[in-house]
Parts: C-alpha cells; sequence; structure tokens
C-alpha cells in the first residue's frame, strides 16, 4: 500500500514482533527490504529516503511493474527502522534476509549504516542497491554485492574550496576552519577536504570534531568567531546542517565563505532564511538538469510529480535524498528485466551491467560499486531563498553578505 503522508509502501514491523518467512517474489510481488533510519539522529534524511523510495515503486507499479519472463511483477518494500544505530541496522538486516526471505535489499540512509549493513549482505550474497552512504571508504572493501547511485565523498566539496581559492591572487593565504560530525561520511569528506585545501596551500586554523548527537558546536563557533577564519566548512549530516545554521544565526557569526553539507535536507533556507544567505551547498542533483528517462521524464518531472505527492513536506526544495532514492528503485527494475530472472546472482551480474541515463544522472557503476558516471553540483542560497546553481566564481554572492 502507498501512503502519501505515512511511513511506508508495505509495512514497518517492530523489532520484537515475530514476522512470517516471506518469498523473495510472493505471486506478483517482488518484495525489496530494507533497514532504515525513520527515528533518531539521521530520522529526517531516512524519511527523505523512504519517501524517494515509495515514489519511485508506486510510479513504476503504475506504469505495469516488472516484465519477468513475460510477466508483469508490482514492487513492495518491507522497512524496517533501525534507529539510527549501526549495530540494529545489521541485526534488522540479517533478520530481512534470515527470517523474512528478502533476497534484494535497497540500502539504508548515511554512510554509518552502510558500512554496518554491507558485510551482511556480502555474507549472504543478496545484491544492495544503495542511494546514501556516499563515503568511499565503502567502494575499498572489495564488496560484490553493494551497489550505489550516488557520487562518492571525494567530489562533495572541492568546488567550494576552489571557488574560496579563485576568490583570492594568492590561495596560500586564506584561512580555513573545518568542523565534522565523525561518523564514516563525514570522515571520509573531512579527508578530501583536508588534501584540497592542501594542495592550494590553505592554512588550517581550526579542525574540529563536532558532538556525537550533533545539538551544539558552539564550542567550535566560538573558535570561528575569534580567529576571524576567511572559510568555514561544516559537514554533518542535517541535523548537524540546522545545528550549525541556528548557532551561526544566534552567535552572529560572518564569516565571507561557509560550505555546509545537507543544506536542503535541514531545510536552512526555510528556518533561517537570513543568516542562510551565501551558504555554498554541495549537492548530489538538481531538478534543472537536462537528464530523463522513460519512467519519470525529465528532472523536472520528477520534481514536480514528488512534490505533488508530498508538497506539505517541501513547500520550496526537494532535497536530493529523496530523489537517488528513486533512482535506486529504477535500478532494480533495470536489472530484473535485463536479468529476466529472480535468480540473485544473476540480477547481481545484470546490476553490474547498467549504464543509463535517468532524471537523476547517469548511473554506471565501478568494478567496486560506486557510481562513477555522476558528477555533483555546488549551489548557493540567495536572498529570496532558492537555490542558485554555482559554475564559476563569477556566479557566486562573495563575500556573504550577512548583516546582524
Amino acid at each position: 500500500m502507498f501512503m502519501k503522508h505515512g511511513i511506508a509502501i508495505g509495512a514497518i514491523l517492530a523489532v520484537g514482533l515475530a514476522a512470517p518467512a516471506m518469498a523473495r517474489v510472493d505471486g506478483d510481488t517482488i518484495t525489496l527490504g530494507s533497514s532504515i533510519s525513520l527515528t533518531g539522529k539521521y530520522a529526517t534524511n531516512g524519511l527523505h529516503t523512504q519517501r524517494g523510495y515509495d515514489f519511485a515503486v508506486k510510479t513504476i507499479n503504475e506504469a505495469g511493474g516488472v516484465m519477468v519472463g513475460g510477466k508483469s511483477y508490482k514492487l513492495a518494500v518491507k522497512y524496517y527502522d533501525d534507529e539510527s544505530t549501526p549495530a540494529r541496522a545489521a541485526q534488522l538486516a540479517e533478520r530481512l534476509i534470515q527470517q523474512d526471505g528478502v533476497e534484494y535489499m535497497l540500502g539504508p540512509y548515511s554512510s554509518g549504516m552502510t558500512k554496518a549493513i554491507a558485510p551482511v549482505s556480502e555474507k549472504f550474497g543478496v545484491p544492495m542497491i544503495e542511494a546514501e552512504g556516499a563515503a568511499r571508504s565503502l567502494f575499498t572493501q572489495g564488496y560484490k554485492y553493494l551497489f550505489a547511485v550516488l557520487s562518492t565523498t571525494d567530489l562533495y566539496l572541492p568546488m567550494a574550496i576552489e571557488m574560496a581559492a579563485a576568490s583570492t591572487d594568492d590561495p596560500t593565504k586564506l584561512r580555513v576552519a573545518v568542523a565534522f560530525e565523525g561518523d564514516p561520511f563525514t570522515a571520509d569528506i573531512r579527508v578530501g577536504v583536508l588534501e584540497k585545501l592542501e594542495e592550494y596551500g590553505m592554512q588550517v586554523i581550526a579542525d574540529d570534531q563536532l558532538p556525537a548527537d550533533l545539538s551544539d558546536m558552539s564550542t567550535t563557533l566560538t573558535k570561528v568567531k575569534a580567529l576571524k577564519p576567511d572559510m568555514l566548512i561544516v559537514s554533518g549530516h542535517s541535523k548537524g546542517a540546522a545545528t550549525a545554521a541556528r548557532q551561526i544565526d544566534e552567535m552572529k557569526v560572518n564569516v565571507p565563505i561557509i560550505a555546509l553539507t545537507h543544506c536542503e535536507a535541514a531545510k536552512v533556507q526555510e528556518k533561517f532564511p537570513k543568516t542562510a544567505v551565501g551558504f555554498m551547498c554541495p549537492t548530489q542533483w538538481v531538478e534543472n538538469i537536462s537528464k530523463s528517462d522513460k519512467y519519470f521524464g525529465s528532472a523536472s518531472d520528477w520534481n514536480e510529480g514528488f512534490k505533488a505527492e508530498y508538497g506539505e513536506f517541501y513547500p520550496t526544495t526537494v532535497p536530493y535524498q529523496a530523489a537517488q532514492a528513486s533512482a535506486a528503485v529504477i535500478v532494480w527494475k533495470e536489472a530484473f528485466e535485463a536479468a529476466n530472472s529472480f535468480d540473485k546472482d544473476a540480477v547481481r551480474d545484470a546490476i553490474s551491467g547498467v549504464e543509463m541515463e535517468t532524471f537523476y544522472g547517469d548511473i554506471k557503476f565501478s568494478a567496486e560499486g560506486n557510481n562513477i558516471a555522476k558528477p555533483m553540483f555546488m549551489r548557493q542560497i540567495q536572498a529570496d531563498g532558492s537555490y542558485k546553481l554555482i559554475e564559476g566564481f563569477d556566479d557566486m554572492i562573495f563575500p556573504r553578505q550577512v548583516k546582524y
């Protein structure tokens, strides 16, 4: 069942409840499994992801479903709430496979949860297509059953640093403060950021780890106010972005360039419209790219359709987490039909051979399972709350101009 305002297609079961085993294909229904964060610190993005999955399942089913062996099948998703806890995510992934008989997985939200689940799907030879685990380290483990539609962490913030370098004749004089959550996703982002800063010879004057609960970064921001850097970079998922924007506002932190991941997911442009002006925000997807597919049409078509279903949650910008989740479901349809089989190894091989254009962008998997065909994008929040695509320094608001 599709629920416009609710949580799931199919069912979300409490962990303590016994669930009957189900076949990988039951009648005319193909069941995908997903352990996903519906509570805890990743719940905001977990819900974006789930809505993206559900919207794609609904759209594909209404268009005739998945054709295998000359028969049409519907897709459904069986969800469990991993409570934003890696150990729970691994436990639930094993439950989906061992107790529920699921042989096809959709990924969780975040690199940390994906890192916990990937060894489980690998152990049982169950393919997993994920849309929310970008850490480059996920694709250096030799996994054969893990595939990701999104770009990896090394592509997130280099452009913001390049724009900062373009703001001066001598980048070595730029002083930069950075703060990261410390989970697998942000740990990988930090490595890429520090490498890029070193490439330009920029000075790192603060390198902080955010508190685990992401509820307070006043210590870092107090330091930033005292040190007066030329650039501030923060990455801590949607909760971290919301905390950063709120406390930058409360503490009246004025830095010429602020780069922040997860802007859209945290709705910083809606919650903190004054402070958010000028924020540089990396994104996996933009709704006006010239990409399309036969399922959703263009990127803007997908955006309009998704907002028609979930507009009350997204009055302005749809977060990219939802778009890439829908793209993951498209890959499942393509793989089932290419394999013309439900054998999980045949389907796994079909996934590895997918090469296609979607509304989300191009998808082609490396031997390691990451998407090597799609770039990242950089956008900047404007005075009217809109996001402007930044392709060069001349496109930027610089310096960030906020008067407290």
